[in-house]
């Protein structure tokens, strides 16, 4: 576990497609999915890597044997309700969907926590498809839990592609 270098983009850019082509089989249209575009992808992460857009936004990376098995990304909340100085924000936890049940998530998971609070966050917030019962079940199984937060996003701008999410949450202050 690492944070991750504008020289792991084409790694995590691989793992996000092969994940979110999994995970969201069924939830998203297929044309979405087929078009996802791993170099444009690539090019992104490299650019927000390479110089992100505020000193607490960072990336972690979960390797095995020097490869990128999964990645996290972590930072202030943008959420309208949420303090940007207390609330900090996991928006991003993926691990490569042949790596599953490997311990990459849950390691992850506690990175992540770690570094928002060693950048003062007091709370973590995370987003997910109202339907991921998976990902529900492991982060509650970590102490998370659901603040009543939900919303709708519209992936299109036209109402074509709905996804609902639900948001979760923990505390970070240590006891």
């Amino acid at each position: 576990m690492r944070v991750g270098w504008a020289d792991d983009a084409p790694a995590i850019a691989r793992v996000q497609v092969r994940a979110w082509r999994e995970e969201h089989a069924g939830t998203l249209p297929t044309e979405v999915l087929d078009g996802l575009d791993e170099e444009q992808i690539a090019a992104a992460w490299h650019g927000a890597l390479a110089k992100p857009g505020d000193a607490r936004h960072r990336v972690l990376v979960a390797l095995e044997h020097n490869t990128v098995r999964g990645f996290a990304v972590t930072g202030p909340s943008p959420d309208p309700d949420s303090d940007p100085v207390a609330d900090g924000e996991v928006s991003e936890l993926v691990v490569d969907p042949g790596h599953g049940r490997s311990g990459h998530g849950s390691r992850l998971l506690h990175a992540c926590v770690d570094t928002l609070r060693a950048d003062r966050f007091t709370r973590a917030t995370m987003w997910l498809a109202s339907t991921d019962d998976v990902r529900r079940t492991f982060l509650t199984e970590a102490g998370w839990a659901p603040d009543g937060a939900h919303r709708e996003l519209d992936l299109h701008g036209d109402g074509s592609v709905l996804v609902r999410q639900v948001r979760l949450h923990t505390d970070l202050r240590e006891d």
